[in-house]
């Protein structure tokens, strides 16, 4: 059930007032005397969460206890001003206004911080995974959650959709698992996706990791409401609020008609510019997840990000051990790389995109070159070609489209597809 919903008219967006309102309507007097725990995405997303986080406040006034978690994922912790940041709000209103509101981080590598929900055993991994299925997963996956999912009355997520090279389309019960869950459903979700592929799962509604997270969540028994947003920039062109499963359905629908950018030819060369709210390559791959699907076979995808200088602070070491490879490198070579988490291969293959193994030489559809701080030595190690970002003119790429070169000022939301060819 969809308890209230806005939606904006083509190439329209909600204003405050709207958002304001359909917000009251879906959610007032719904959790009065309830304690309510808020998830709600880190600065890797876009949205007016500000906005949001104050009218949430005032509208569950009468909540016993409303605090906010950070579904980071594995994403690193923010730090008390980034937090307060995060919401918009500052240290003196932490301290006075906000006082009793509690604002959360995840904590998906401590054990303490976590509770067991069930486990999926291999029979049921093996049937959600269908064709994807891949004796590299894991024969069972404990369904590890933060406690504080059951330590609440209600749960209320908030968070928008896009197009995911995980997922499908992110949101919804995304903000479970892998949002506050432990690793081990991480690195399952991640590495079946990775099985699948990025062009064959990104912008795609019903993706066997999708069914996954859902039959995980099915076994939290607290009561769950969406908030899920379709958010154009920093604005919000949807909002649909109600039962978790209606709501991202809707929301992804929603999402497909205004997130996917469809092209008449696919491109040689792509300048996918990473913007700053990506502080890490593992969070600034997203400029060739969402462009991979148009690019030739033989392109480039150049990542430029001048302000990046770091591979990722939870799993640098990972990533510098192995490199960015192709799915079939990694499977060829798996006794080598076993013992590297799943996850940290995922992100590997979805960097490096699609590609084969010819005669044991790995052969990737898409070069991919990375232009910022990091140094070119660094980006050999890695298995990527490096650009100068001093040297990049970005005028140099504008315009360029009937060449076969594409210029992409904010990369990491839209996706990017071809369009279909037609039929006979």
């Amino acid at each position: 059930m969809i308890n209230s919903q806005a939606i904006a008219p083509q190439n329209q967006l909600l204003n405050e007032q709207k958002i304001i309102d359909t917000l009251h309507i879906g959610l007032v007097g719904r959790f009065a005397g309830q304690k309510v725990l808020a998830l709600i995405p880190d600065h890797t997303r876009s949205l007016p969460l500000p906005l949001l986080f104050r009218t949430l406040v005032e509208i569950l006034h009468d909540a016993k206890q409303l605090d906010f978690m950070v579904a980071l994922g594995t994403h690193p912790p923010l730090s008390e001003e980034n937090l307060n940041k995060l919401v918009g709000i500052t240290a003196e209103e932490r301290n006075t206004l906000y006082a009793t509101i509690g604002l959360l981080n995840h904590a998906w590598a401590n054990p303490s911080a976590l509770t067991m929900l069930g486990v999926m055993e291999q029979d049921e991994f093996h049937a959600l995974a269908g064709g994807r299925w891949h004796p590299s997963l894991p024969n069972r996956v404990p369904i590890r959650i933060n406690k504080a999912a059951l330590e609440y009355d209600h749960i209320l997520i908030l968070g928008p959709t896009f197009p995911h090279e995980v997922v499908g389309f992110s949101g919804g019960a995304k903000y479970l698992f892998p949002g506050i869950s432990g690793a081990e459903m991480i690195d399952a979700t991640h590495w079946l996706g990775a099985l699948a592929g990025v062009v064959g799962t990104i912008g795609i509604k019903d993706t066997p990791v999708r069914r996954m997270i859902h039959a995980a969540a099915e076994r939290l028994k607290t009561p769950v409401t969406l908030v899920a947003l379709t958010v154009d920039d920093h604005d919000l062109a949807g909002l649909f609020i109600g039962d978790m499963y209606e709501a991202w359905n809707a929301a992804a629908d929603f999402s497909a008609q205004r997130h996917i950018i469809y092209c008449e030819r696919q491109f040689q060369r792509v300048l996918s510019c990473a913007p700053p709210m990506y502080a890490e390559l593992w969070t600034a791959a997203k400029a060739m997840y969402k462009l991979e699907p148009a690019v030739a076979v033989g392109g480039e995808v150049v990542i430029y990000a001048p302000h990046l200088d770091t591979v990722s602070l939870v799993h640098g070491r990972y990533i510098y051990e192995i490199g960015y490879h192709i799915l079939p490198y990694f499977l060829a070579n798996w006794e080598r790389f076993k013992h590297i988490p799943l996850g940290v291969l995922a992100h590997s293959t979805h960097l490096r995109g699609s590609g084969v193994m010819e005669n044991g030489v790995e052969k990737s559809n898409v070069r991919v070159t990375l232009s910022s701080k990091i140094p070119p030595d660094d980006c050999a190690r890695l298995n990527l070609g490096y650009l100068d970002p001093v040297s990049v003119n970005v005028r140099d790429w504008e315009g360029r489209e009937d060449e076969g070169i594409l210029y992409v000022p904010k990369a990491g939301e839209m996706l990017y597809r071809v369009f279909p060819a037609s039929g006979g």
